[in-house]
């Protein structure tokens, strides 16, 4: 069967990944997608190696890496509308492939009405699944797809109580990640936090809370992408909410409406719903001591490189161990520090193979603890390692993958 995922990376890495990587804006989308999928970002490649060991193809192109889009479409000799290029392009990639199977793992930029266009235009697709992690704001793109699967037990009952067939599917690691970063020394960061920190209804609020307590009492270190107000923004925000205010008024009349969505610069002002505004801030503790984000591989170099690394859950997660950090960190070697979840034993042995913590104050004693005992930290983080690449590898995941989709074709 074939199988093509898509799906995007974070602005903020792929404007990394090529900063650092400048030359290959010029090279050929192959080259592009093979240097991406190597660094390891998100999923990566990591359904193509594992399904592809079970008889399937599967292709996984990043939507939204410009750059590489814009390489395939020019060597496809494809037109498409500069205002739309993320789904047109999208769209040729998979008439062009002719998938059975669809995997849709961003609702955000790929929206109900564009999933129910490629049902009805490309008569390949057989089975269309969607992925949901993660707060979102309109449920409605759930309902084209055929199977929404997710790693949060609780999201799972909100999709079948909404009417959408969903079923619980957990992370997982790669273990060809340990062939590409440097294990050739031991870990020489004591204390770790590598990860996104977003306020917001359902997301990293008790986190945020969490790091600034940690970061005011130990040496936590913090990678993350972290929002600073620029004076720039500063300056432009009182100026953004005239235009907003005057715009709103004028659009009252239906045709200077449909007269100013034609106008590029306007059209988003008669969209939006409330007045610009800037994002709310993390503390200045967290913004002082965050360093720029680890992306990818150089997430994982991080991981490897701390002694112990702190893991917290989003809010949308409920009670549920759920994220993609328990297998990276577990994965790569790092004694993982992680808050207790009423699933997490189904997972790890608590205290053998993770650590847990239920309050702040807890945390921390039991981050003194392991540093004070460098085996013990050391026995939990090889405990942990073995068994992630035991029971949490794509390779276990593909076969469950398999087995849904094969129940849902017949």
């Amino acid at each position: 069967m074939r199988l093509l995922r898509i799906t995007t990376n974070y602005p903020t890495y792929l404007n990394q990944f090529y900063t650092k990587n400048p030359e290959l804006k010029d090279k050929t989308f192959s080259i592009q997608h093979q240097k991406i999928t190597e660094d390891c970002f998100g999923w990566a490649d990591f359904w193509t190696n594992s399904l592809g060991k079970i008889g399937y193809e599967v292709w996984e192109p990043v939507a939204n890496a410009e750059a590489m889009q814009k390489m395939w479409a020019k060597e496809q000799g494809l037109q498409y509308q500069e205002k739309t290029w993320l789904t047109d392009i999208t769209k040729a990639q998979i008439k062009f492939f002719k998938p059975d199977i669809l995997f849709v793992d961003d609702y955000n930029s790929f929206q109900k009405d564009f999933i129910l266009e490629l049902k009805a235009e490309c008569s390949s697709i057989k089975l269309v699944l969607g992925w949901c992690g993660a707060p979102y704001k309109d449920d409605s793109v759930f309902g084209s797809y055929d199977i929404v699967l997710s790693n949060i037990p609780g999201l799972v009952e909100t999709f079948q109580l909404l009417g959408h067939q969903s079923k619980y599917f957990r992370h997982a690691f790669d273990p060809r990640i340990l062939k590409r970063i440097d294990q050739n020394h031991d870990p020489f960061i004591d204390f770790s936090f590598i990860g996104s920190i977003a306020l917001g209804k359902e997301a990293h609020n008790q986190r945020a809370i969490l790091i600034k307590e940690l970061a005011e009492k130990n040496n936590l270190e913090i990678y993350s992408d972290v929002y600073r107000l620029t004076q720039k923004d500063k300056l432009l925000l009182p100026f953004k909410g005239i235009v907003y205010d005057l715009i709103q008024t004028i659009i009252k009349d239906k045709n200077i409406r449909k007269l100013f969505q034609r106008i590029p610069k306007i059209k988003n002002y008669t969209l939006i719903n409330s007045r610009p505004s800037l994002p709310t801030l993390l503390d200045s503790l967290i913004q002082d001591r965050a360093k720029p984000p680890l992306f990818g591989l150089d997430m994982f170099q991080g991981l490897y490189n701390s002694k112990i690394t702190l893991n917290n859950h989003i809010d949308i997660s409920r009670n549920s161990a759920s994220n993609m950090r328990l297998y990276e960190a577990t994965g790569v070697g790092t004694c993982l520090l992680t808050d207790w979840q009423e699933n997490l034993h189904e997972l790890f042995e608590l205290e053998k193979e993770v650590v847990t913590y239920r309050t702040v104050e807890e945390a921390i004693e039991k981050v003194k603890y392991l540093l004070d005992h460098e085996q013990e930290c050391k026995q939990i983080a090889k405990a942990g390692q073995a068994r992630t690449l035991k029971d949490h590898t794509f390779a276990q995941r593909s076969v469950q993958l398999d087995a849904i989709i094969r129940q849902s074709l017949r």
